[in-house]
């Protein structure tokens, strides 16, 4: 049987998506190759819960079994293909995670007793997920026994229950409590909160302007605005969606100026009903705000529109980054994964795939408890980074920049920067200190303090003052920096590790079942002989140090002894030389890429190599090479390629690319902080 767990929601508005998202979380850091499934969906086209739980590994239709029509026609029947179905999947699988069906008009007691019935037929154990929303500890308590023995009743097993949205100071009171164990976790307005775009669909509205990427930011609260406007002012609150006649054009300038404001609490939106658009000479000026909110226009009536806003519950959805990373985070703190898993009986897989590398790092970064500094801190991709990291406890953050701007420009995102710090490189205080530093360490360069006063404003150069001085453990640059402008700060401040030969970088290639290691494809442009064994001996040490067995291939045109030449000559002269400096390392060199990677290949040209056909750190002859290749491959394999890292330096200083997605910061981010911790 392929292990698994089956979520089931015991009754209407748990959160159970929530929950799904933090037991696949567990699940993945174990399993290669982890399937999803929902036994029946309202819409086999479009599950949003599918859409975000599962990998690519799978087609999205393997991971449907059948809809609520079928179930209601002959359940038998749909019984049996959710088995066959789910076979199908469970049989490419190494584990699977299962979530069991909406409330669609059932009844409570036949919807626990048909999920109960499907994890009993796929042979998987239930964690089962009741609300605690305006519930006492004595309610939950009930609300749990029922659930537990109504599902046990069916002949299925319990390996837990989940109190899902109990009140902050009663989840201590229901942990625990019980039979099978109870994962107790607290109500969170933002998970259940609708987006302004889901707003804006339950009235049937019509965007008319404003940013379609703030159509994602939750509606924390609606507000009919029917008052004047200095009342109003007062009662704007952060996250609010305003729900006026479209003919109130001054609650609509009031809702724009407090989005642009550094000094008021940002909107979310602004809905116009009555079908009252305003004049396109009206609207048109506002397109010159550097944000603009989303402005909708609904034909409903103010009161419609308020009730039909107000009964939309908020999903959880591939386009809600927010909500997957607080729903993640809360996951991670109330409920102890190992003890959860022991209960669910998967074994770790010895390969490392890409999901469990990524949550590695974020599992190992967390418990290095490191500070790093970002210095461009009002660049969206960096605040939006920054608001997962500190949601998920990953590290102690430092931004730059004007307090101001910077919560200015997290609140017209949405962004809650709760913990982070904030710093103005152009303090005084700070910036004597620094420039008297910088100007000591650049003496022999011949550096004097006025010229450094100016250079230490910089934030690439303050963010690595910073960690200079221990006041950072680490710092990330490069959204919106050069790489020269990033690293070359760290070169004349912090400078190469003793031993370390030369400072270089390698790129995680996190392909679709395995990671490897590339290096350099981002410092060095043509390596000598010996940098070029630095640079695999470094390259090694990092893969290892990051939980990736080093098998190093010394990349050349030629394999073995079959070429000549003096490119071919250099990369033999490294390879001899890591035989040399590093006998413990395994070690070809030279080898062409087929041969390092395909087995085949490798058994041809290089029988009875320890590294040939299954390299995990490719090392190319120069930059040229490397950079091309890693890029081909990002794009052509639809690879994720964390880096550039750099490695070498005394302390941690990582440069991003620019096109860096949120993705890419939040990893690099958590390497800087592993680099920390050594």
């Amino acid at each position: 049987m392929t292990p698994g767990v089956y979520v089931m929601g015991c009754e209407p508005a748990t959160g159970k998506s929530a929950v799904a998202l933090g037991v696949r979380q567990l699940l993945a850091r174990r399993l290669t190759r982890l399937g999803v499934f929902r036994p029946v969906v309202a819409d086999p086209e479009q599950d949003a819960l599918v859409s975000v739980l599962r990998s690519d590994a799978f087609p999205y239709e393997a991971s449907i079994g059948v809809t609520h029509d079928e179930v209601r026609a002959d359940e038998e029947r749909a019984l049996e293909e959710i088995v066959a179905r789910y076979r199908a999947l469970a049989a490419q699988c190494d584990g699977v995670l299962v979530v069991g069906t909406d409330f669609h008009a059932v009844g409570a007691g036949g919807e626990v007793a048909f999920n109960a019935r499907v994890a009993l037929n796929l042979g998987l154990p239930t964690l089962l997920v009741v609300s605690g929303h305006d519930r006492s500890v004595a309610e939950v308590q009930e609300a749990v026994a029922v659930a537990v023995s109504a599902v046990k009743g069916v002949g299925a097993e319990v390996v837990g229950v989940v109190a899902n949205r109990v009140r902050f100071d009663l989840v201590a009171d229901v942990q625990g409590v019980g039979g099978p164990p109870i994962y107790a976790l607290p109500e969170i307005d933002l998970l259940m909160a609708p987006t302004v775009g889901q707003v804006a669909a339950a009235c049937d509205g019509e965007i008319i302007a404003g940013d379609a990427e703030l159509l994602g930011r939750e509606a924390l609260h609606l507000t009919v605005a029917a008052m004047t406007l200095p009342n109003l002012m007062e009662r704007i609150e952060d996250g609010a969606v305003l729900i006026t006649p479209g003919d109130r054009a001054e609650v609509l300038l009031a809702a724009l100026f407090a989005h642009a404001s550094k000094e008021l609490p940002s909107p979310a939106g602004v809905v116009l009903t009555g079908g009252l658009r305003p004049s396109d000479t009206f609207l048109k000026p506002l397109e010159g705000f550097p944000t603009m909110l989303p402005v909708v226009l609904t034909e409903h009536g103010t009161y419609e529109t308020a009730t039909l806003a107000g009964s939309r519950e908020g999903v959880i959805a591939v386009d809600t980054p927010r909500k997957i990373t607080k729903a993640l985070a809360v996951f991670e703190e109330y409920v102890d994964g190992d003890e959860f898993l022991s209960r669910v009986d998967v074994t770790r897989s010895e390969a490392v795939t890409p999901l469990m590398f990524e949550y590695e790092l974020l599992d190992r970064a967390r418990a290095a408890g490191k500070h790093i500094v970002l210095p461009e801190g009002t660049d969206e991709r960096v605040l939006r980074a920054a608001e997962t990291l500190l949601r998920r406890r990953v590290v102690e953050l430092t931004l730059l920049g004007r307090e101001d701007e910077v919560r200015g420009a997290a609140s017209r995102l949405g962004v809650d920067l709760w913990g982070a710090n904030i710093l103005d490189p152009t303090d005084e205080e700070l910036r004597e200190r620094f420039a008297a530093e910088y100007t000591e360490r650049r003496r022999h360069k011949g550096m004097v303090l006025d010229a450094a006063r100016d250079i230490v404003t910089d934030v690439s150069y303050f963010g690595t003052l910073m960690v200079a001085l221990g006041m950072a453990d680490g710092m990330v640059s490069g959204a919106t920096h050069t790489t020269a402008e990033t690293i070359r700060p760290a070169f004349e401040v912090i400078k190469s590790a003793p031993g370390a030969g030369v400072v270089s970088s390698v790129f995680f290639m996190c392909l679709a079942d395995q990671v490897l290691v590339y290096g350099d494809c981002a410092v060095n442009p043509n390596p000598t002989a010996e940098q070029l064994a630095d640079i695999a001996i470094s390259s090694a040490a990092t893969a290892a140090q990051f939980g990736i067995e080093p098998r190093v291939a010394m990349l050349s045109y030629s394999t073995g002894q079959s070429g000549a030449g003096a490119e071919v000559e250099r990369v033999r002269t490294a390879t001899e030389l890591v035989k040399e400096r590093a006998p413990e390392l395994s070690v070809e060199g030279p080898i062409q890429y087929d041969a390092a990677v395909d087995a085949g290949v490798a058994k041809t040209k290089l029988p009875g190599s320890q590294v040939a056909g299954r390299a995990t750190v490719f090392i190319f002859p120069d930059l040229n090479t490397g950079n091309n290749t890693y890029k081909a491959v990002q794009r052509s394999a639809n690879a994720i390629a964390v880096g550039p890292v750099l490695q070498g330096l005394n302390k941690p200083v990582n440069d991003l690319s620019r096109g860096a997605t949120v993705h890419d910061i939040v990893n690099t981010v958590a390497i800087t902080a592993i680099q920390a911790a050594g």
